[in-house]
Parts: C-alpha cells; structure tokens; sequence
C-alpha cells in the first residue's frame, strides 16, 4: 500500500461532500448536455459495462462483516468506484459536454480518491487481512487475479445494497438526454 496522497483533513471535508458534489454533477449535466443521436449510442458503451460492474460487486459486499475478495473485488480493490466512474464517465459522453467530462474527472479526482483512501484507512483498521489484499489487489485499476478470492454472488446482497438505485438513476439521466435530443 502506499502512503497518503491526501492530507486528512481534506479527506475528511471531501468524505462529507461526496453527495454535494454530486448535486454539482447532476446540475452541470441538466444545464451543459447537448446530446446528439450519436452520443447516445457510444455513452452508454461505457455506463453499461460500469452498471455492471457495479451490480456484481454489490453482490458480493457484505459492508463491515466481511472483507469482499471475490468476484470482482479479486480483480480491483474498489470495483463499485471504478464503475461509477464507468458510468459518469458515459454519462458525459452521452451528453456531448467537455465541461461536463471536466467536471466528472475533476470530481473522481478531488472528491472520490480521497474518499477511497479514507475508506482503505477505516478497512485497514477492521480487516486484519486487507494490507495483504491490498499486496496483490489493485486500487482502481482491474488486473487478472492473483488468487479468486471468496464468496459468490448473492442476489440478496445485491438487494441489500440497494444496488439498483443506480441502474435507477442511470436510466433517469439518460431519459433526460432523451427528452433533450
């Protein structure tokens, strides 16, 4: 693992501010989105492979029980973060904004790395197994397993985190470019 590339107290400020930054997103992307036949074809190239991810790794979550390590958390150790940046990311090719692209970077950057260091702070602290994981895991970006891991994917687990919520708000923006084309 590596050391902080966040001082603490703006990790702290930026872990409060994940949902106002997001309003900053949803609020670029109402007023910014110029979509086009054409973007609404190849942004979701990258959201759905996102909502996917997304959706498998929240089938093997059991938050502060269990140290998830199979399924897709063998490959990365922050699937749900990468797919949400798969999402936003064709979110805002969808909507044909490089003001909205900039604002979507810029927030995974500012505000959800920092969080995942905090969290890798807090799973550290409950999961005496994690630093050796996090040895053979990458942070964000997927690589072939070292070793499976554990778990299958569990539908009910799934539903308990109340995964589709996502795909929800997914569909909503994307209704909108719809109505805007």
């Amino acid at each position: 693992m590596r050391k902080h590339w966040f001082p603490k107290p703006y990790a702290d400020f930026v872990m409060r501010m994940r949902v106002p930054s997001g309003f900053l997103l949803g609020i670029s992307f109402g007023l910014l989105a110029s979509p086009t036949p054409m973007s609404l074809l190849y942004g979701p190239l990258l959201s759905f492979p996102g909502l996917a991810l997304r959706g498998w790794a929240a089938g093997h979550l059991k938050k502060n029980q269990d140290l998830a390590d199979g399924g897709p958390y063998a490959w990365t150790r922050n699937p749900l973060y990468l797919g949400t940046l798969l999402v936003a990311l064709g979110l805002a090719l969808a909507a044909q904004s490089w003001i909205v692209l900039s604002v979507t970077v810029a927030v995974f950057g500012l505000v959800y790395l920092p969080v995942i260091e905090q969290e890798e702070q807090h799973l550290l602290k409950i999961f005496p197994r994690y630093r050796e994981y996090a040895g053979r895991v990458p942070l964000l970006w997927p690589m072939p397993p070292k070793s499976e891991g554990t778990g299958d994917f569990d539908i009910n687990l799934y539903l308990k985190n109340q995964e589709w919520k996502a795909t929800a708000a997914y569909m909503i923006g994307m209704g909108y470019l719809l109505w805007k084309v």
